[in-house]
């Protein structure tokens, strides 16, 4: 019972808006609900709900499975944690007719095998679903859908709390390329004086995210007309999927030679740009991080400014055990950082990502670059990484704005 409402009733469900939460000295008690379409355990087949949240129970943070329980003779299911009253993340449910979806050996273990529990949410999170009960939900960048939880004293995210009730429709080409052999959507999208030819230029990776699941206009022409961010020319390059993905994000000079040899010249034509490096910010997340460093590292005379999120430095090496191709080559001095500007941020909640920063910051810290360490308390999340990327363009144009 919720005051004099029985749990499960129509009435009782129609006071639950998504999670609840009470918080306490920095502290947050946080019930999450969901209501089992097929009703009670007497008629439906569902075993169990897995609760699949970013940075607490995901792979990233290589913990436990953890799944709602059934409130006996009900339709409800419900599980409590507690988070920090700064913590922000996504979450989202699987529910499943089995009862082996991970071996018994993950819920014994004193350390979970990471790959054993990456294998079964790779199985799960196909069928995933966001929150039914939460209007906040987007299509998250694994295909599934997702919802969004903030606690009360969560960072301020720029641009994205108050953001334009209009701004200037992006243009969606499609860049066939020769060197590449394939084609893909890009987007171009633009703020102030149209034939300005010294705007500077972002692109970003991951493009069909920032375009189409959690759209970034709104929060750019937000920040552009409070003075916070210049005038500006955005590229936003679509990945085509996550084979292509994994192929061309990750270090390689056939992506990045097809991107100024192609590409640019197209933008260039429509909407004019400056040819600075120390204008052309690259950003991006996870991959799409340790993509946006490589180019820079590799043609710093084109691009002159990274926000890697969350970048994945640890590749090649996924098992974290030794150091990612980037910072061995920065240790034996075969690349040279020199010039660049450089923001790198992480999340407390992705340990295997967030340790390969760390030593990525420590070795370009005794490089003595103008570089910019942002730890945020989350995992690997575009609910956090929507924050970071606007306030990452503020951090590296700011010198411009005035």
């Amino acid at each position: 019972m919720v005051g004099k409402l029985a749990t499960g009733s129509d009435a009782w469900w129609a006071t639950i808006k998504g999670p609840q939460y009470q918080c306490v000295n920095g502290q947050c008690r946080v019930t999450f609900w969901w209501r089992d379409p097929a009703g009670s355990e007497a008629t439906s087949p569902i075993r169990r709900v897995w609760i699949y949240i970013t940075g607490v129970t995901d792979h990233h943070h290589n913990s436990v499975p953890q799944t709602l329980q059934r409130i006996a003779h009900t339709d409800a299911w419900c599980w409590t944690t507690t988070l920090p009253s700064t913590w922000r993340g996504s979450y989202c449910f699987a529910p499943s007719v089995r009862e082996d979806d991970f071996p018994p050996a993950i819920f014994t273990a004193a350390e979970p095998d990471r790959m054993r529990l990456r294998e079964g949410w790779r199985k799960l999170l196909p069928q995933a679903i966001a929150d039914p009960l939460n209007p906040q939900s987007w299509k998250g960048g694994r295909g599934h859908a997702v919802s969004a939880l903030e606690m009360p004293q969560a960072p301020e995210q720029p641009g994205w709390s108050t953001p334009a009730a209009r701004w200037n429709p992006p243009q969606c080409i499609t860049w066939h390329s020769e060197r590449l052999g394939n084609q893909r959507r890009a987007w171009i999208f633009s703020t102030g004086d149209a034939g300005d030819e010294e705007r500077p230029l972002a692109v970003l990776l991951d493009g069909q995210f920032w375009a189409e699941s959690m759209p970034v206009w709104p929060a750019l022409t937000a920040l552009t007309d409070e003075g916070k961010l210049p005038p500006a020319v955005y590229l936003l390059i679509d990945v085509i999927d996550n084979v292509h993905r994994s192929v061309e994000l990750p270090c390689n000079p056939d992506f990045w030679l097809a991107v100024q040899q192609e590409l640019l010249p197209q933008v260039q034509a429509i909407a004019p740009f400056s040819e600075r490096a120390d204008r052309t910010v690259v950003a991006g997340q996870s991959f799409g991080g340790l993509s946006a460093l490589y180019a820079a590292l590799r043609w710093p005379a084109r691009f002159g400014c990274v926000l890697s999120q969350s970048g994945s430095y640890w590749w090649p090496h996924r098992g974290g055990h030794q150091s990612g191709l980037l910072l061995e080559q920065l240790q034996r001095g075969e690349v040279q950082p020199q010039g660049l500007r450089i923001v790198l941020e992480a999340g407390v909640r992705e340990p295997l990502i967030f340790r390969a920063n760390q030593a990525l910051f420590v070795q370009l810290q005794h490089m003595q670059l103008p570089i910019f360490w942002r730890q945020v308390d989350g995992g690997h999340d575009a609910l956090c990484w929507r924050g970071g990327l606007t306030a990452g363009l503020m951090t590296l144009w700011g010198g411009e704005r005035d």
